[in-house]
């Protein structure tokens, strides 16, 4: 692991973590705080917080080892919106739908996550982009 992965990865634990608090914790707090069926009560919560920092550990290092694996001499900004919009489209949006599917959530409620989580995923892209601006390499057969 080179110090601009670990680096990228801390720096993307740290943002993505605030993300989700500003994104849940806040912007979609008073939607969840009308779903009393289909989320812990705040106090079970924070019983399992560190499974929540342990997926955020897992999800940034992901994220950042992906991106450095498929870096390429492009401009940096347009290829971490590229990136994040496309997993976005990976991982956001379709789980997203899935659960709809699955919880008797309000698809208003869906759509701002959809909308929340890939604006964050955007700027996690750029982020990471922005970190490996200057080890962008043009990609290799094999």
């Amino acid at each position: 692991m080179s110090k601009k992965f670990i680096i990228a990865w801390i720096v993307l634990f740290v943002v993505w973590l605030l993300g989700d608090f500003v994104v849940h914790g806040v912007l979609l707090r008073s939607d969840y705080m009308q779903l009393t069926n289909l989320f812990r009560t705040e106090g079970e919560e924070q019983k399992y917080l560190p499974l929540m920092i342990l997926a955020h550990v897992i999800l940034s290092g992901a994220l950042a080892w992906i991106y450095a694996r498929g870096a390429e001499a492009k401009p940096w900004m347009a290829q971490g919106v590229r990136f994040g919009v496309a997993v976005a489209l990976l991982a956001v949006v379709p789980n997203y739908m899935i659960y709809f599917v699955v919880q008797p959530m309000p698809g208003d409620v869906v759509i701002k996550q959809i909308l929340c989580e890939g604006v964050l995923m955007v700027i996690l892209g750029t982020i990471v982009a922005w970190l490996y601006r200057d080890a962008a390499t043009p990609l290799r057969a094999g």
